[in-house]
Parts: structure tokens; C-alpha cells; sequence
């Protein structure tokens, strides 16, 4: 009668240890994931403005000028 006593108490105490770390175990990844998460934010603001900065240096500000035909010049008279 006292063993099973005794497999009961060690029974409980696993139970009760597992659910206890199994929450200590997630409030301590929340924070993690939650640091995660913003860094993913600051780094797709981070894209955005790179990409609009990109844009807006590869646009021109001035169409390049035409080039000058190649005309032959004429014999001049004398």
C-alpha cells in the first residue's frame, strides 16, 4: 500500500513538473519571438526605404542628348 503511495506522489510530481516547465519554457520563448518579430518589422522598413532610394537614384533627371549626325562635308569652291 505505501509503494503505491509513494508511485502516486512521484507520479504527481512529474506531472506538476512537466506542466511547470513547459510554462516556464513559453513565457521565456515569448520574449524571444516577440524580439524577433520587430527586428523582422525594422528590417522590412529597412527594404522599403532602400528600394525607394534606389528608384529614385536610378531615375534620370535630364534625357541624354541626341547624338550629332555625321554629315560629310562639301568641296569647298574657290
Amino acid at each position: 500500500m505505501e509503494t503505491l503511495q509513494i508511485l502516486g506522489w512521484i507520479y504527481l510530481g512529474v506531472v506538476v513538473g512537466s506542466l511547470a516547465t513547459t510554462v516556464g519554457l513559453s513565457l521565456f520563448q515569448v520574449r524571444a519571438v516577440s524580439d524577433l518579430k520587430a527586428t523582422i518589422v525594422d528590417l522590412r522598413l529597412q527594404r522599403e526605404l532602400l528600394k525607394k532610394e534606389i528608384f529614385r537614384l536610378t531615375k534620370r533627371g535630364k534625357p541624354a542628348p541626341r547624338k550629332r549626325r555625321n554629315w560629310k562635308k562639301k568641296p569647298v569652291k574657290r
